[in-house]
């Protein structure tokens, strides 16, 4: 019988179990919303939903791309247990109950809920941010009375058969091509119109996308080059007349992580599409998706965070080592309390993110979620691996063992920094955002200045980023370290603002003053630092 091991993590409440998640729910959100939270994190942590989990990874999605009589059917089939997620994620809401009312809250709610979902299965979160950041683009098209009953439904209809013919209908979207990448100007795919063009027309696509994820959706939105240039399209799988659209699958992508979420490789060949916008200005049309998947890479990283730190106080609870349990242990502590320091300083942008996006008409909000999503987006995903492996160390050889949870998340780790434009995007599109509009940053110190005056190491760094910038305007060659210090100022301000002054003073001191480069190299109070991580996560 095997002894000194942790028992394994099921059965526990994902939110009841957070209490910096709880505290910024309180301070957030809408206190009515607690009780259906509560019964949300139960479920989330039920072994059921674990095993589901599981499932979705373990039994991958498989193409069909003809049928036995040699028809190209364009299929890809999933796991029972990924249908499952869809319907749990859509019944939350997650995909469009920001945009069913004008509600007070509604991204701090979602962003929440989202939160704990993204913890345990990331894959099938594909769809459901893209339809979530799909559905402001469409409501600006005149397409969208007739999309808008199925795109608003709290359900997941699965069916392989036309978007008009569902009860509920998701979204995908295909912007990169081979040759392009992140460079979508450089997109050679093709559309023409079937008669003169315009808002809401019909147009033929040809040409390829090089990713396509979540192929099974219902509608795409794509980007083609037009006479005036790119356009933003409406793609769905079906056409009009109830035919199969001409989006052939290729291959499905072999991806290290998100394996429960299908990417695949397509040919367009004569495409049925209608036109967003109009011609020539696909990327401003679009531009609001990508900022909202981006704001959804943020909080899906931040879970990541959220769930490595979970499994190593689950372990370090309960493993004994040298005479004591390894979460007494003054170095493991260390080490602990800045992976706690990461993920709860994570958490709290993407909430006061959250807060901003629910206040659209004040300009301050506005400008300060303009410049903290890129910045956070190439912040918080950029920690998720290096978080993620340390506790996979903390875990020690069960930490690289398939029958656990890390091998998972560590695979999953790297991909939000990558997708939606990796990290040198996120510092070119600061840079293009402060050149246009250069209040962002004028907003931004004085948004920082709130918290001026309490630690010396804080104010020394904002002062000494303003002198930069004052005596030299950021270049591409330096957008990093801009970037760099406006995540880590962020931080500090929001720390001051929310945390308690012995917490706040643990995240500027290791901010601003410390040397080590490694995690666990934390320098100030071990007491505190003893208690953060007491308090990260109850046990039982």
């Amino acid at each position: 019988m095997a002894f000194n091991q942790p028992p394994h993590l099921v059965n526990y409440n994902v939110y009841h179990s957070d209490r910096f998640l709880q505290q910024c729910a309180q301070r957030f959100g809408n206190q009515r919303d607690e009780a259906e939270r509560v019964r949300f994190g139960a479920l989330l942590g039920s072994e059921q939903h674990l095993a589901r989990c599981e499932s979705a990874n373990h039994y991958l999605p498989e193409l069909f791309t003809h049928d036995r009589y040699g028809e190209r059917i364009n299929h890809i089939a999933y796991h029972e247990s990924y249908h499952e997620l869809m319907h749990i994620a859509t019944e939350q809401k997650l995909h469009n109950g920001v945009w069913r009312s004008k509600a007070p809250y509604s991204h701090v709610e979602r962003t929440i809920r989202y939160y704990l979902n993204s913890q345990l299965e990331a894959g099938h979160g594909c769809p459901i941010t893209m339809t979530f950041a799909a559905i402001p683009v469409l409501q600006n098209s005149r397409l969208y009375p007739q999309l808008k009953e199925p795109l608003l439904q709290p359900r997941y209809d699965a069916r392989d058969v036309p978007f008009y013919d569902k009860s509920a209908v998701t979204v995908g979207m295909g912007m990169t091509e081979k040759q392009g990448g992140s460079d979508v100007r450089s997109n050679t795919t093709q559309a023409r119109p079937f008669t003169h063009g315009g808002e809401g027309e019909r147009y033929r696509l040809n040409g390829h996308k090089w990713f396509l994820s979540a192929p099974m959706s219902d509608l795409f939105l794509m980007l083609a080059q037009t006479e005036q240039g790119l356009g933003c399209f409406l793609v769905p799988r079906w056409q009009e007349d109830g035919c199969r659209n001409g989006i052939h699958i290729q291959q499905l992508k072999r991806k290290m992580g998100n394996q429960s979420n299908a990417s695949c490789e397509v040919e367009l060949h004569d495409v049925e599409a209608r036109l967003l916008g109009t011609e020539g200005k696909g990327v401003r049309t679009i531009i609001d998706m990508v900022a909202m998947t981006r704001f959804d890479c943020m909080i899906g990283s931040s879970a990541l965070l959220r769930q490595a730190l979970v499994q190593s106080l689950h372990h370090c609870h309960y493993r004994t080592a040298f005479g004591a349990r390894l979460i007494e242990q003054p170095l493991m502590v260390n080490l602990l309390c800045d992976m706690a320091i990461e993920s709860d300083c994570a958490l709290l942008w993407t909430m006061s993110v959250a807060r901003w996006l629910d206040e659209p008409e004040d300009d301050e909000a506005k400008k300060l979620a303009r410049l903290l999503i890129p910045v956070g987006k190439y912040w918080i995903c950029k920690r998720a691996p290096q978080i993620t492996y340390e506790a996979m160390e903390v875990i020690g050889g069960m930490g690289v063992m398939e029958n656990t949870p890390m091998p998972r998340l560590y695979r999953e780790a790297p991909i939000n920094a990558i997708w939606e434009g990796s990290g040198n995007i996120q510092c070119l599109d600061v840079l293009r955002a402060c050149e246009k509009d250069p209040q962002l940053l004028t907003t931004w110190f004085r948004f920082i200045s709130r918290a001026y005056g309490r630690y010396h190491s804080f104010d020394q760094a904002a002062e000494r980023l303003q002198r930069e910038l004052d005596a030299q305007s950021p270049t591409p060659f330096n957008a990093r370290r801009l970037v760099d210090e406006i995540a880590l100022l962020t931080q500090a301000a929001l720390a001051i603002e929310h945390m308690q002054p012995e917490r706040s003073q643990l995240v500027c001191d290791n901010f601003f003053n410390r040397t080590g480069r490694n995690l666990g190299t934390l320098v100030g109070n071990p007491d505190t630092a003893h208690q953060w991580v007491k308090d990260s996560f109850t046990i039982g």
